[in-house]
């Protein structure tokens, strides 16, 4: 026979107990929207409105001063179908990509492991490395032109005294690149910061048990540093790629994108087509084309950080 169960219901409590449950997490909430809503507004106004914006520009055209035009996907029918610059930009643009980063990232190692090794003043070496990534782009991109002028720079100077003619660097379309990548290592010292931080959290213990099985130091540095140190350098290769893709700095105060747009950088080719010839539309067109490489370029690096970057908490 079964047994009676009591059912415990919740009380009622009535009309006026509802609304003052209401009222109350009326209140919670709204002084929690109160409080974000500096951050909501400027989130709104100055991040998801100009998103929105550019992408109906994309497919407009656009002189800032008329009217907008709506005409669909042809910005990106001539990008991709008609502009030769446009095909020039990226393959300047890829190119430094491809050379600069790894080149930069090796020094960067190279400086963070000579400067993480008890050497004395080695905190002032730290210093003097780091303090060029302070300075300016435009300040930084000055004194580069006065280095690689043909004729007062300090490099071919240098040349010259070992009976060397040197090249026309900025000024031949042949030397640009490779002078725009010597210019590139002056910032190294940003990276070589992040990558001492790295250094400084691998256990000495490691260190310890592979010298007493007798492995020597490009042994302790394959097997031990680069895979304890592999998620920064995957970091530092992220934020590396996506800013090389963005450079612009020196290509416009040094270059101008020349000699026989040898120097043409991708963003320099979006500033022209916005401030310079004000198609608004067009340049909006080549933002989104960017976003998009660079998206690309970041899954597949992150797709692929599986195989090499070494993570402690997946062992």
């Amino acid at each position: 026979m079964a047994s009676y169960q009591p059912v415990h219901k919740v009380p009622y409590a009535g009309p006026q107990g509802l609304s003052q449950r209401w009222a109350r997490s009326f209140r919670q909430n709204a002084l929690f929207f109160l409080f974000i809503s500096p951050w909501l507004i400027g989130f709104l106004v100055f991040s998801v409105y100009p998103l929105l914006f550019s992408i109906w520009l994309s497919l407009s055209k656009w002189d800032i001063i008329g009217s907008i035009h709506y005409v669909g996907f042809e910005n990106y029918r001539t990008i991709f179908t008609e502009d030769d610059s446009f095909w020039q930009s990226l393959r300047v643009t890829i190119t430094y990509t491809f050379i600069s980063v790894p080149l930069n990232m090796m020094v960067s190692l190279g400086i963070a492991l000579l400067l993480n090794q008890k050497i004395r003043g080695v905190k002032v070496w730290r210093t003097l490395f780091y303090l060029p990534s302070l300075i300016s782009g435009v300040a930084v991109s000055l004194i580069w032109t006065w280095v690689f002028n043909p004729n007062t720079g300090i490099i071919n100077q240098a040349l010259s005294a070992f009976g060397i003619n040197g090249p026309m660097w900025i000024y031949d379309s042949n030397w640009v690149m490779p002078a725009l990548i010597i210019m590139g290592l002056w910032g190294a010292g940003g990276n070589m910061m992040i990558l001492i931080s790295g250094l400084q959290g691998i256990p000495t213990a490691l260190y310890e048990a592979a010298e007493l099985d007798g492995a020597n130091a490009a042994q302790r540095l394959w097997h031990i540093t680069v895979p304890m140190l592999s998620p920064v350098l995957f970091f530092v290769l992220i934020q590396s790629v996506i800013g090389t893709f963005q450079t612009f700095t020196q290509a416009y105060v040094m270059t101008d994108g020349g000699p026989d747009n040898a120097s043409l950088f991708y963003v320099l080719y979006l500033f022209r087509h916005a401030f310079t010839y004000f198609n608004m539309g067009y340049a909006s067109a080549l933002a989104w084309i960017l976003f998009l490489i660079i998206l690309a370029c970041t899954f597949v690096l992150i797709k692929t950080q599986d195989r090499w970057v070494h993570y402690e908490s997946k062992r």
